[in-house]
């Protein structure tokens, strides 16, 4: 009965020429995909960006004053046109050190959120900076690298051995569960 229905919609609404486009999730990847777009090439030099509208678009508490001194935001996404990694790395006072890949191998929105993750841990370890509090908006991520939940899925496996080695070199490292808006 639905299809007769649905033919009969079809028919009536040919003449309008309407087409159905799918609406992209953007979520994390508006960052992922600027990151991409300009990447930073030499050093670690600080960078003062502003966003228009930062303080409509944030939701939720205000993390920097939770925690005053090293901050990373990080973001992975993967579609049909490839994965994307990219990390930020806040410091108190307003520099920002933003990071980005592309990756070029075949993953999961998970595994690329672990990636954008040891990305930017990598360059924190490089910079010697010993407190972090790392802010992700993949919940499972996050929770696996907590301990709190667990994982039978091998490549994730590989991504959180790789994450909870690198934690071992900070004397203290936090992660932190961001909502998606």
């Amino acid at each position: 009965m639905p299809t007769i229905k649905l033919a009969k919609w079809q028919i009536l609404l040919s003449k309008f020429d309407i087409m159905y486009i799918t609406q992209m999730s953007i979520k994390g990847q508006a960052l992922a995909d600027h990151l991409v777009k300009n990447p930073v090439e030499g050093d670690y030099e600080p960078l003062i960006m502003y966003f228009p509208d930062e303080e409509v678009l944030f939701a939720g508490e205000d993390i920097a004053e939770l925690y005053t001194r090293w901050r990373m935001f990080f973001d992975g996404a993967a579609n049909f046109k490839g994965v994307g990694i990219g990390a930020v790395l806040i410091l108190e006072f307003g520099q920002y050190y933003p990071a980005s890949a592309k990756i070029r191998f075949l993953c999961t929105n998970n595994m690329a959120e672990y990636e954008a993750c040891i990305l930017g841990i990598i360059i924190v370890v490089d910079i010697n900076i010993n407190e972090l509090l790392a802010i992700g908006d993949s919940d499972l991520q996050i929770h696996q690298v907590q301990g709190e939940w667990s994982t039978k899925n091998v490549k994730i496996l590989s991504c959180l051995h790789s994450v909870k080695e690198l934690c071992k070199k900070f004397t203290k490292i936090k992660f932190k569960h961001t909502s998606r808006i």
